[in-house]
C-alpha cells in the first residue's frame, strides 16, 4: 500500500529520532549506509521532509538532518501524506476511475462498502500512531525489528 520511498522515509524519520540529540545532525552518508538506502534517492525523500519542517536540515562539513519536531508529534500521517500523499487514505482500492472515491459522480465499485471502513481505521491508525510510539515498541522487541 505504500511506496518504497515512504517506507524509506519512515526508517529513515525512525532512525533519525532513535540517534536524536539536541542540536545533533546527522549525515547523509551515515544515514544511508547504516539503513542501506542509496545516498541520492534517500536525499530527496529527506529534503521533502525538511522542506516540510518535519526534519531540519543544515549544510556544511558539519551539517546533516534531525528532527525539525519532537518524535511524539511525529506522526505516520505526517509521513506518508508528504511522500505518497493522502491518496492511500482516499481513493478506491481497486483503482477504478468511476468509483465515488476517485470522483463525485461515480458509482461504488464492488469493493468501496467493504474498504471504506478499513480505510477510515487505516487513517486513523496512522494519524495516531507517533514515532515516539514506534521507538517504545522497538525497545520492547529487542533485536526482533531491525531498521
Amino acid at each position: 500500500m505504500l511506496s518504497n520511498t515512504c517506507k524509506y522515509a519512515i526508517r529513515a524519520v525512525i532512525y533519525l529520532a532513535v540517534n536524536d540529540e539536541e542540536g545533533k545532525r546527522i549525515g547523509i552518508k551515515q544515514i544511508s549506509k547504516e539503513l542501506d538506502i542509496p545516498t541520492p534517492f534517500l536525499g530527496k525523500i529527506l529534503q521533502s521532509l525538511a522542506k516540510q519542517k518535519l526534519l531540519k536540515s543544515t549544510k556544511g562539513p558539519h551539517g546533516g538532518f534531525g528532527l525539525g519536531r519532537k518524535a511524539e508529534e511525529i506522526t505516520l500521517y505526517d509521513i506518508v501524506s508528504i511522500i505518497d500523499g493522502e491518496d492511500v487514505f482516499t481513493n478506491c482500492l481497486i483503482g477504478l476511475h468511476s468509483c465515488k472515491s476517485n470522483s463525485n459522480g461515480g458509482h461504488a465499485c464492488p469493493v468501496h462498502d467493504q474498504y471504506s471502513s478499513i480505510r477510515k481505521q487505516m487513517k486513523e491508525f496512522f494519524a495516531n500512531e507517533s514515532i515516539q510510539k514506534i521507538i517504545t515498541n522497538m525497545e520492547d522487541k529487542g533485536d526482533y525489528i531491525k531498521l
